[in-house]
């Protein structure tokens, strides 16, 4: 029994990596606060989330803020390509709800909204987590955060559990859990991800060893 609380027990492990998500998650706010920076800010939160879910942290204040300077440019494009399509899905969907129409059209309007919604939300919670871990292009980034989502659809399902239950805690129950937030989300779903992120690496690694030997025959 006395092993579950000595330093490198289960349970001061557990306590370190929740206080860690709540500093993480003051950082994330801080550096989110000028809202353009909002991408650059979550890129580096999953950064260093996605180090404590293989225990592989070390200074958490040098990795988020190393993250966050490398990914600045590419971390705002993308956060504003999102910004712009959610107030486009989000005009969109005011619209549908007012209009309420019970024929064809609205039906299947209402039909490629909610898939358009759907895609969305998957580019959202993945997006950001691969930009963290792999350097590639914009639309590329978009493509393979969808087709990761899709593909690993019950990770995806639990990613979006974890957040609605945040937001539910939060609005619902307990305001203060707020400490918690963002912080907390990205580290239980990094311990998801790390994995998916590790065999996506692999197999990235793979194609570029088989490019190599193509070049070189």
């Amino acid at each position: 029994m006395s092993n579950l609380f000595n330093l490198d027990g289960p349970v001061l492990q557990f306590i370190n990596k929740i206080v860690y998500s709540v500093y993480l998650n003051i950082l994330w706010f801080v550096c989110c606060i000028p809202v353009v920076t909002v991408g650059a800010s979550t890129t580096a939160l999953f950064y260093v989330t996605l180090k404590i879910s293989k225990n592989e942290e070390g200074s958490i204040t040098k990795a988020f803020f190393h993250s966050f300077q490398q990914n600045l440019k590419q971390g705002t494009l993308i956060w504003l390509l999102l910004l712009a399509l959610g107030i486009i899905l989000g005009i969109d969907g005011y619209i549908l709800y007012h209009m309420r129409f019970e024929n064809v059209f609205w039906t299947l309007c209402t039909a490629v909204f909610c898939v358009a919604a759907a895609a969305y939300a998957i580019v959202l919670m993945y997006i950001f987590p691969l930009l963290a871990r792999f350097d590639n292009t914009v639309g590329a980034m978009f493509k393979n955060a969808l087709f990761i989502g899709v593909r690993f659809l019950f990770c995806t399902a639990l990613m979006a559990v974890i957040y609605f239950v945040m937001l539910l805690v939060i609005v619902r129950f307990f305001t203060p859990a707020v400490i918690f937030g963002e912080g907390l989300c990205a580290l239980l779903c990094s311990y998801l991800l790390s994995n998916i992120l590790q065999l996506c690496q692999e197999k990235t690694e793979d194609h570029a060893d088989a490019a190599s030997e193509l070049l070189n025959s």
